[in-house]
């Protein structure tokens, strides 16, 4: 049975990953990697916001007043990433997958929001998360722009996910989520739009990276 396919037996599937030296120092890493993102995020956004940059003129957000939809962001996002949870229980390239990824894409983002400095759009609304906040320092950021985090995260999960009904409701959240940050007027068009350009191929980076070694001797 390939890893990759979900088993009724999560302990079983940890059980033998946890048998690979290889799948043992490729978890250490992944897990530093989050650990390291997470201690520089405040010092990374303080420094953002105090970039300036154009204030791009949005055909889009021109003619969609901006409308406050935190709550539904927010319990999108979350109820998809406790799904991913759930699911990574079981399966453990489903968790090794999100975490290489998500570091690949986040560093990527590092470096597009430094490369392209913006000025928020016109009539944003700040979006109030308590627990992501707790990491952005506590302060509302606004200039997190290039790409949309937010988006590339719910999208992620979806490419992760290997059930094909999580897939599909994971998907139409994905939607729902870049939908809705330009309803808040959080990002540009071109920032959610390249958040699923952006984060397909680097998906395919960081499963190649999490699962080699290990996976084939698994399957």
């Amino acid at each position: 049975m390939s890893i990759l396919t979900p088993s009724s037996t999560g302990d079983l599937a940890w059980q033998a990953a946890w048998q690979s030296p290889v799948f043992r120092r490729k978890f250490i890493i992944g897990l530093v990697g989050i650990l390291a993102l997470l201690t520089t995020f405040p010092y990374f956004f303080r420094t953002i916001e105090q970039h300036s940059g154009p204030v791009l003129n949005d055909w889009l957000l021109s003619r969609v007043p901006p409308l406050d939809v935190s709550l539904i962001i927010f319990g999108v996002i979350w109820a998809s990433g406790l799904l991913i949870v759930i699911r990574s229980r079981r399966n453990p390239a489903v968790f090794m997958m999100f975490v290489y990824s998500y570091v690949i894409i986040t560093l990527s983002r590092m470096l597009t929001i430094n490369l392209i400095p913006l000025n928020p759009p016109v009539g944003l609304i700040p979006m109030v998360d308590p627990i992501t906040n707790a990491f952005y320092g506590k302060v509302y950021i606004t200039k997190d722009l290039f790409y949309s985090g937010h988006t590339s995260t719910i999208f992620l999960i979806f490419l992760c996910l290997r059930q094909r009904r999580d897939r599909l409701l994971v998907l139409l959240g994905s939607l729902v989520v870049g939908s809705l940050l330009l309803v808040q007027h959080v990002h540009y068009t071109v920032d959610v739009l390249g958040a699923f350009v952006f984060t397909y191929p680097l998906y395919w980076l960081g499963k190649k990276l999490a699962l080699s070694g290990w996976n084939s001797a698994l399957s």
